[in-house]
């Protein structure tokens, strides 16, 4: 098996997943065979029972994730726009939901390990029935038609991309907790962080473009681009690494108060931690656990899993700060930071909070992000993890401070 995603070798986003190059029907199929087959790639190698497991509240089954992505196309596409379409099963809308109160009552999120059947051959089928319908209805709709409801495919299949990288941090955090630590993929190697040109990108102070600008894809919280004053500050080039963390733990950093927010250091005490998400000290030694099971810590690789509150705390006792998601994209749109893209994502420390004049789509997929833009903290770029195609400078990821399950990391800003 290949590296998890090709994303790591991306030099720069990519922005539609459509080729545009036959008829509209053509490249609606090609497209939406090509983004669930991925998905399908991710699980080969996990078995029944692999996909069951959810090691914690915020983590779903590889199962679960597999279902709802496919109920997804089945409700919002077939539902409501293949006349005559019948649902595969009655029960699982009410299974595979996730968030979307307009679309009916759901199985409870943290329970949802607790769904022993349908099992994982039961999940395959309905892929596929779903996938026959979606392909038979693309070839059938009229040109008109198609132009309807391509946007609502492209959401679509960029919804199912971010659950794909969720199946992989999800299935590490289980298999984190295995005491024979399983490698999800033996084979599996962390991409090399890259170390080229100065330390440090200046930015002036200025007003700039913030946010999405045309009409390629993007999600709504992307929009509407917006003018915001960015500088004086310098960024990090690079990204912060394992042997910088080293010393932030070898200088007492998990211990020291004064570094961290209040919250910050409560979680830290709560929890126990004294290094990343997946580290392990065996016999004097930091090892972590990763997607090609447990390897000693690479000192000059991107550091990853951390939690806001870490972030923040290493900034603080570097004696810098963490960058606002403007400063990243300013620095980012012209590609003056390293590993932007496809490593880790990148803490800021802006507030997910909505742009000036957001307004939520109508309907249930206005549910998709706006009702989230609160006590949360944005990252920026990709991870190693995030499918080809996925990546875009103006993406907003978002997580509550406290999560370190994901492929998170950060670099520093300067405003001396």
């Amino acid at each position: 098996m290949t590296t998890p995603s090709a994303a790591a070798t991306l030099a720069s986003p990519s922005q539609s997943l459509f080729s545009d190059s036959g008829t509209l029907a053509q490249d609606l199929v090609e497209a939406f065979l090509a983004v669930r087959g991925e998905t399908e790639r991710r699980a080969a190698s996990l078995s029944a029972e692999d996909q069951l497991i959810q090691s914690m509240p915020d983590a779903s089954p590889a199962k679960w994730h597999r279902a709802h992505t496919t109920w997804f196309f089945e409700q919002f596409l077939l539902g409501e726009h293949s006349a005559g379409y019948t649902p595969f099963h009655p029960d699982y809308a009410f299974l595979f939901n996730s968030y979307y109160v307009s679309a009916g009552p759901r199985h409870a999120r943290h329970r949802r390990g607790d769904l022993t059947r349908p099992g994982a051959d039961a999940i395959t089928a309905y892929r596929r029935h779903v996938d026959a319908a979606v392909v038979k209805f693309f070839h059938e709709a009229s040109e008109e038609k198609l132009r309807t409801i391509r946007p609502l495919v492209e959401v679509g299949l960029n919804h199912e991309q971010q659950h794909q990288e969720l199946m992989l941090t999800d299935i590490l955090h289980a298999f984190a907790q295995n005491p024979i630590l399983p490698a999800y993929d033996p084979a599996w190697r962390f991409p090399a962080a890259t170390r080229a040109g100065g330390e440090w990108v200046a930015l002036q102070e200025g007003i700039h473009s913030i946010g999405h600008g045309d009409d390629s894809f993007h999600f709504d919280n992307e929009k509407p681009a917006h003018r915001a004053l960015v500088g004086p500050v310098r960024l990090s080039r690079n990204l912060v690494t394992n042997a910088d963390w080293l010393d932030f733990i070898k200088d007492g950093g998990y211990r020291t108060a004064t570094l961290w927010l209040m919250d910050g250091f409560a979680a830290a005490s709560n929890e126990g931690w004294q290094a990343p998400g997946h580290w392990r000290e065996i016999d004097g030694r930091w090892h972590v656990m990763t997607l090609g099971g447990l390897r000693p810590v690479d000192p000059a690789a991107a550091v990853c899993h951390v939690s806001y509150y870490e972030a923040d705390a290493f900034a603080r006792w570097a004696g810098k700060h963490l960058p606002t998601e403007m400063e990243w994209e300013v620095a980012a749109r012209a590609g003056q930071l390293n590993d932007a893209f496809g490593i880790v994502w990148q803490w800021t420390r802006s507030a997910y909070t909505p742009y000036p004049g957001y307004r939520a789509a109508d309907g249930a997929l206005g549910e998709y992000n706006g009702k989230f833009m609160v006590n949360q903290l944005v990252l920026r770029g990709s991870s190693l993890a995030t499918p080809d195609g996925h990546s875009r400078i103006t993406y907003r990821n978002f997580f509550y401070p406290h999560h370190r399950w994901q492929f998170t990391g950060l670099r520093l800003a300067d405003y001396d």
